[in-house]
C-alpha cells in the first residue's frame, strides 16, 4: 500500500533529516560514512562471533568476548544514528505472519531436552 508520496505505508522509518543530494556524485556525505561504517561493522561483528567461539585461551576469549561487545554497541549507535535521520527503512510484517511464525517456533518449545 502506497500513500500520496509513494512510499509504503508499511515502512517503520523517520523523516529524512538533512538534504542529500538528488543525484550522486563521487564524493561522500554524511549517510555515506554511516552506512559505510554500519556495513563494516556487521562485517567485524560477524569475525568476532566466529573468534569468540572459537577462542581455546581464556583471556583470549574473555578479551575477544569484550571487543565482540564493544563492537556490537557501535553497530547499534550507528544504526541509531541512520534511523533517526531517516536513513535507514525498514518494512513492517503482516501480523499474520508475524503470529504464524511465532506459533511455528512456540511449538518448538516441545522438543527442548528440559522444560522450562
Amino acid at each position: 500500500m502506497q500513500n500520496q508520496q509513494g512510499q509504503n505505508s508499511n515502512q517503520i522509518a523517520n523523516p529524512q533529516t538533512g538534504q542529500l543530494p538528488k543525484v550522486k556524485g563521487p564524493e561522500m556525505n554524511d549517510r555515506d560514512f554511516l552506512n559505510d561504517g554500519l556495513s563494516t561493522c556487521k562485517y567485524i561483528t560477524d569475525s568476532l562471533n566466529v573468534a569468540v567461539r572459537e577462542a581455546s585461551h581464556d583471556k583470549l576469549h574473555a578479551d575477544l568476548l569484550q571487543i565482540l561487545n564493544e563492537t556490537q554497541q557501535s553497530c547499534r549507535d550507528l544504526f541509531l544514528a541512520m534511523f533517526q535521520n531517516g536513513w535507514y527503512k525498514m518494512e513492517a510484517e503482516d501480523q499474520q505472519k508475524i503470529d504464524q511464525a511465532y506459533q511455528q517456533f512456540n511449538n518448538y518449545s516441545s522438543q527442548f531436552p528440559y522444560l522450562q
